[in-house]
């Protein structure tokens, strides 16, 4: 299944226009904190009116949830590696990997805190970043099963749980960071090496 932007309703917005204003948020963000972070001083960076920044996003928070989601889907694979294993391993990998890159652990940390103080925003970054990321990894799941080298015992919304449990976890309440090292157990875990799907 591939990921896509959710549809937007208004004028057709210009690609680079677009890019630049993510760009234009992410940097700011790193440079002045969430707190700092103004709709005009996006506009500015991107050299855009501040009109066209609120014509495509309701809010700063909004601005910043597209920049991580279109990160993720970039940066994170779910492409078939030829077995469940290899496939969840791609994924964590660079699950990890996406989490440890410069000023996004942040940028989610204060995207999270906005959506424990605006219900709507909450719904958008549900729907725009955390549900996204977890259809992401249900999809290598199901795809497993299919290729009958997943552990068919597993519920597979727990195991999206604890994948991101484990990385939320990490993110908002530790000051330990996500690395590679961490790959390995969590992959014996959830997916023991020579282990196949139980049939009935």
């Amino acid at each position: 299944m591939t990921q896509t932007a959710p549809a937007r309703r208004g004028p057709k917005r210009s690609e680079e226009s677009r890019l630049a204003i993510l760009t234009a948020a992410f940097e700011l963000t790193q440079e002045a904190g969430y707190r700092g972070l103004t709709i005009e001083g996006i506009a500015a960076r991107a050299g855009v009116g501040k009109q066209t920044v609120y014509r495509w996003w309701p809010t700063k928070a909004d601005v910043l949830l597209e920049a991580a989601a279109a990160k993720a889907d970039l940066r994170v694979s779910t492409a078939d590696q030829g077995s469940y294993r290899r496939d969840l391993e791609r994924f964590l990998h660079d699950s990890f990997t996406l989490a440890a890159f410069p000023g996004l652990a942040g940028l989610l940390r204060s995207l999270m805190a906005e959506a424990q103080l605006d219900p709507d925003f909450a719904a958008r970054f549900r729907e725009g970043f955390l549900n996204r990321r977890r259809s992401a990894l249900i999809e290598i799941v199901r795809r497993g099963r299919v290729r009958g080298d997943a552990p068919g015992e597993q519920p597979t919304e727990l195991l999206a749980d604890v994948v991101f449990g484990v990385i939320w976890y990490r993110l908002l309440a530790t000051e330990r960071p996500l690395d590679a090292d961490d790959v390995d157990p969590l992959l014996d875990l959830l997916a023991p090496a020579g282990t196949r799907q139980r049939h009935p």
